[in-house]
């Protein structure tokens, strides 16, 4: 009998601790989660400025100080040989007012930034803005880039 109730006890005893086990947490760990969030953050801010218009300009140099934009601009460019583009489509001179105007969300107010290559033709660039500023926008603007001190 001394044998069973050893023998018994020390069963019971393992089972008793397979029964005392742990139990499996079922909580979801945010760490890593918020960790890759992050980084893609980052990603995104650095990546983001470097997304806003595709047509290759080379564009000049001024020391004029940088404009604090809100919203998106309309973009009109123009490049060295004289192609025009509204955002990243090329259209024809004749379609740069009607296109604007379909595409202006808050009207004649909406500002339009006009960007043109350093070697691009001045007359080309007049008649552009000349087109915009005719049909009623007033918000018009040139795109340049900041001079570097040397």
């Amino acid at each position: 009998m001394g044998m069973s109730v050893g023998s018994g006890g020390g069963g019971g005893g393992r089972r008793g601790r397979r029964g005392s086990k742990r139990a499996l947490v079922s909580e979801i760990n945010v760490t890593p989660m918020v960790d890759v969030m992050l980084v893609l953050l980052i990603i995104f801010m650095v990546a983001a400025p470097m997304m806003t218009v595709g047509v290759p300009i080379d564009l000049p140099q001024t020391q004029a100080q940088a404009m604090n934009t809100d919203t998106q601009p309309i973009t009109v460019s123009v490049n060295g040989k004289g192609e025009i583009y509204l955002q990243e489509t090329v259209i024809p001179i004749e379609e740069v007012v009607p296109k604007l105007e379909a595409i202006a969300k808050t009207g004649y107010k909406e500002r339009i930034f006009v960007r043109a290559d350093t070697t691009a033709a001045y007359g080309t660039v007049m008649q552009v803005m000349a087109r915009i500023s005719t049909a009623g926008f007033t918000n018009i603007g040139l795109v340049t880039l900041q001079e570097q001190q040397n």
